[in-house]
């Protein structure tokens, strides 16, 4: 039985002297980083916290979120990462359905200051009532079946849902990373991806178990973000495929010595091959590493190493195959596992399945079956097992009775040398039903000419696949906190007038 107090123990036990964090001029060792873990837990004692009870926290990734993250859940309460980029409305909705007791925030809470019963503020206030406070064990009562926090859903389709994730299922995930993706206790990691996201969070937990360094970026900026790697001769870094475009992107204008990076892993959303060959082409000396999966997943499922050795063949849109300890079948909506290269939906086993959605048992019964989390993935499995995405279900557009995957066309979009972003996505046509449309940013040095770039694709996919209509924007696409596109703000104002609406 492993909870989250154990990795930091172990680091205490064996490295207690050893970097754990560095946060611009702040440099905190294991025993220090475990030190501020048992005050934080003492703190929340001291506020009157029960076991189970919920703190939330709203901030950007720095060593505080990393004593909250740890700190929290190992003395048996339950964290809850709120989503920077949300909301108001969205985070009080959070707030109010998680029933969170104290909010731990490095900004003006504002109105969300009446949703809990104590704000504090990341800084003098925290760092005060910690020296005020007597250290508290860590994982003592605490079962691996615990919830050890709610991640609320980025909100790409739907409400936002409360995702329950237990020690055992952050923890076993965090086993299935770290035997596909072996780290070590000189590695000095790059905390790109925000800490609210699973996936940002995951990386935590594997780098304490390994007795690394982690560096935190409060907020990505691809130029901050490699004087950060070029400083710290940072050796392995996460985000999703815009942050890679981005960092390769300046690396290529304004080079930084990179060449401690082994290791650039990346996920959240599919990655268009070009990104892949301009990432691999800047970061020469990195293993390229997709990683799939979902929140509900505490969040991995799948992995694909050395991408960079994959870019010219067909397996570079693979996100590869099952990680160890997951089982994954590609299903039919009667549950029946379809033949290999069939499309079907990613059906996911093992024990990072979450527990459930918070307070929502009818939500939870729709993806939740017998033991299985149903992803909503479109995708299909290769005779050697690897995993090929080719859409969210809800994703697809359906023009005059043909299915087109968004993905592809993306991918086509990609290869058109002046595209940096792109997104595809179904609009109404009085003919088709739907239609093929897409949206560009182009980069920061070119123009794009709609009309050149429909004929593009017109002799790379077939002409139902092709775009009707393109629109060239030079501001970046819409992202979640996480950096999905969000296709549903680039759709909404096509579909405002309609019966019927896609999401």
């Amino acid at each position: 039985m492993h909870t989250f107090a154990d990795p930091i123990k172990l680091a205490v036990q064996v490295a207690a002297g050893s970097v754990a964090v560095i946060d611009g001029d702040t440099t905190l060792t294991y025993a220090q980083l475990y030190q501020r873990c048992r005050l934080l837990a003492g703190t929340l004692v001291a506020l009157g916290l029960k076991h189970g009870d919920r703190v939330a926290i709203l901030a950007a990734n720095s060593h505080y979120y990393l004593t909250t993250y740890i700190g929290v859940p190992a003395a048996g309460f339950v964290v809850v990462p709120l989503n920077t980029r949300h909301t108001d409305a969205e985070l009080l909705y959070a707030l109010q359905d998680s029933g969170a007791r104290i909010l731990i925030t490095d900004r003006e809470p504002g109105q969300l200051s009446n949703c809990v019963e104590r704000v504090i503020r990341i800084g003098a206030e925290f760092d005060g009532l910690l020296q005020s406070a007597d250290e508290c064990e860590l994982g003592a009562g605490v079962a691996e079946t615990d919830l050890a926090g709610l991640f609320y859903t980025g909100g790409t389709t739907g409400k936002s849902k409360g995702v329950m994730l237990s020690h055992r299922n952050l923890i076993a995930n965090t086993f299935h990373y770290l035997a596909a993706v072996p780290q070590r206790s000189d590695d000095v990691m790059l905390v790109m991806a925000p800490l609210f996201h699973a996936a940002g969070s995951n990386g935590v937990l594997a780098n304490v178990w390994t007795l690394g360094t982690q560096v935190t970026l409060a907020a990505f900026d691809p130029a901050v973000a490699l004087d950060l790697i070029e400083r710290h001769a940072i050796t392995e870094t996460l985000g999703v495929p815009t942050m890679l475009s981005a960092i390769a992107e300046e690396q290529h204008a304004r080079p930084r010595r990179t060449d401690s990076l082994r290791m650039i892993a990346h996920g959240g959303s599919p990655i268009a091959t070009e990104i892949l060959r301009r990432t691999h082409s800047a970061f020469p000396s990195a293993e390229l590493v997709e990683v799939y999966g979902a929140t509900e997943l505490s969040p991995l499922c799948t992995v694909l190493l050395n991408e960079q050795d994959l870019i010219a063949s067909p397996r570079a849109r693979s996100c590869g195959r099952p990680i160890t300890g997951c089982t994954i079948n590609i299903c039919n909506t009667d549950g029946a596992e379809v033949e290999r290269g069939e499309i079907g939906e990613v059906v996911v086993r093992g024990p990072n399945v979450m527990r459930g959605y918070w307070n929502k048992a009818e939500q939870t019964a729709a993806v939740l079956k017998d033991g299985a989390y149903w992803t909503g993935d479109l995708g299909y499995m290769d005779a050697d097992g690897f995993v090929f995405l080719v859409d969210r279900s809800k994703d697809m557009i359906v023009t005059g009775g043909e299915n087109v995957y968004c993905t592809e066309v993306e991918e086509v979009l990609y290869k058109f040398p002046a595209v940096l972003e792109a997104a595809v996505f179904g609009v109404p046509d009085v003919k088709w039903g739907e239609a093929v449309w897409a949206v560009v940013v182009p980069r920061a040095d070119k123009a794009i000419d709609s009309d050149a770039l429909i004929e593009f694709c017109r002799k790379n996919i077939a002409g139902y696949k092709v775009p009707k209509g393109i629109d060239v924007r030079r501001e970046p696409l819409p992202k979640s906190g996480p950096g999905k596109v969000l296709k549903r703000e680039l759709r909404a104002p096509f579909w405002k007038d309609q019966d019927r609406a896609i999401s």
